[in-house]
């Protein structure tokens, strides 16, 4: 498909600038590779020392999932995914509250990102001694990152690859300094071990337990479907999806793996029983113990960059999301469906992005990500769905062996591995989810007026999203 121009039907359309590569380096940023270091602590914690257990069962889930978003952006080529996805082949409505509570994750993700910022610099500056309190930190964060994506999507693009190579080269250091000290005897004295997956003590509920935790750190993949319109062309979009899935888990394990082996129990994380060292990051503990103060500096960078490059991707594409929602007329259309004809970016959302993410003041890391677990699993659990609805029953693709496994088999096993990790999400995580929900499902019962009409209008032959036809992935 040609690059679009500034201007499309005397309308700011978004521009289509955005290779394979710096689509796949958005969602790697938007996953934050370093945050394997930043939940060792509570995962090591809760799954008794098997983190590398707890993100291979995630990643399993993920591929499938992941397989599922990437049929779908390649049928439906819009931006908004879940919520897209969903709209197109069950219902507006349903989308509409995939949409909602999905908003969850996208709006959450980029104040976790400032709580990991805020806790960094409180560490290098701490309040008692410096006199700055951590709400300056979450300000000046705020605006660099909205003033960043506020500018130019390609740019954004730009800083966020400098920032992901820097920490991603980072951490190949880290594994070298720790496999030189497996070899000389820390740790559990060896490079090559299954106690990291499996020991004594280790229960399947626990694992699972874990793995609902580091499920949150795959979420970018899927929001890798969010550039969709600003690709170069829509067919690398479900190429680049599965490229970030399995590119994140390798090094989510293998960083995983690594410094569990380093540190086989998680109690040398709480000194003298203070939880509090669990609760936050621990990844300036881990660069302290294996490099000293130099290490523990220099890790601290690479996830300051790393979670900066998060920051930014997440923050992008919860504006995009917006976008679709803003366009489809279930948020106001004036406000959140407009593109800035000058930078071609949605710069009121941007800037209301930036604005829910100055709460990160009031919040904590751990409270804030079981909070997005719910609408992540919701968007992964219904995409799963979406791929049954649109093209076994929509598209009558179910008479074939080849149709039957590629399209209810393969995301019928998702939605059972999702529903796994449904069963083992946060009490609050639900408590939470649920409330917003009904938020949702009150103010849809408005937009509707009673469900006496759906959420926007719905045409088979005229999709929502504006596109006027979809298409098949390939065979």
């Amino acid at each position: 498909m040609a690059t679009t121009t500034a201007l499309k039907a005397g309308k700011a359309s978004l521009k289509r600038n955005l290779g394979l590569w710096a689509i796949v380096g958005l969602g790697l940023g938007y996953m934050t590779p370093t945050v394997v270091f930043d939940t060792f602590g509570m995962v090591a914690r809760d799954t008794n020392d098997v983190v590398p257990l707890a993100y291979l069962v995630a990643l399993i889930v993920m591929i499938f999932t992941a397989i599922s978003y990437g049929k779908m952006s390649g049928a439906i080529p819009s931006a908004g995914s879940a919520y897209t996805y969903v709209r197109e082949s069950i219902h507006p409505n349903v989308g509409f509250m995939v949409g909602w509570t999905s908003l969850i994750d996208y709006m959450l993700l980029p104040m976790v990102n400032c709580l990991i910022i805020r806790s960094y610099l409180e560490a290098v500056f701490p309040p008692e001694t410096t006199g700055i309190p951590g709400w300056v930190w979450v300000v000046l964060y705020c605006i660099l990152t909205t003033g960043i994506i506020y500018l130019t999507m390609r740019g954004t693009s730009n800083v966020n690859m400098i920032l992901l190579v820097f920490s991603i080269v980072v951490m190949t250091v880290f594994v070298i300094m720790v496999w030189a000290q497996l070899a000389g005897g820390a740790g559990v004295g060896t490079v090559a071990s299954m106690q990291p997956f499996f020991h004594d003590g280790v229960t399947m509920g626990a694992v699972l337990m874990g793995a609902t935790i580091v499920c949150f750190s795959f979420i970018g993949f899927d929001a890798v479907t969010m550039y969709v319109e600003e690709a170069k062309t829509p067919k690398i979009v479900p190429r680049a999806l599965i490229l970030t899935v399995l590119l994140g888990g390798a090094i989510f394990l293998i960083a995983g793996y690594f410094t569990q082996l380093r540190f086989p129990d998680w109690n040398e994380f709480a000194p003298g029983g203070d939880m509090q060292f669990i609760e936050d990051s621990t990844l300036p503990l881990i660069g302290d113990a294996v490099g000293g103060p130099v290490l523990m500096a220099v890790l601290t960078a690479a996830g300051f960059c790393a979670t900066l490059a998060s920051g930014l991707a997440s923050h992008a594409s919860v504006s995009r999301m917006l976008l679709v929602m803003g366009r489809n007329s279930v948020l106001p259309k004036r406000f959140f469906g407009y593109i800035n004809p000058r930078t071609h970016t949605p710069t009121f959302n941007i800037v209301l992005t930036g604005l829910v993410c100055m709460f990160a003041i009031a919040f904590t890391l751990e409270m804030i990500a079981a909070f997005i677990n719910f609408g992540a699993l919701i968007a992964f659990s219904f995409v799963n769905i979406s791929v049954i609805a649109w093209f076994a029953i929509r598209k009558g693709r179910r008479k074939t062996p080849r149709d039957i496994f590629t399209f209810i088999v393969l995301p019928g096993i998702g939605v059972a591995m999702t529903g796994i990790l449904w069963a083992n999400l946060h009490a609050d995580a639900l408590i939470g989810g649920l409330v917003w929900a009904a938020i949702g499902f009150v103010y849809l019962l408005v937009l509707t007026r009673g469900f006496r009409k759906k959420a926007a209008a719905f045409d088979e032959g005229q999709p929502v999203t504006g596109f006027n036809k979809t298409v098949d992935p390939p065979e």
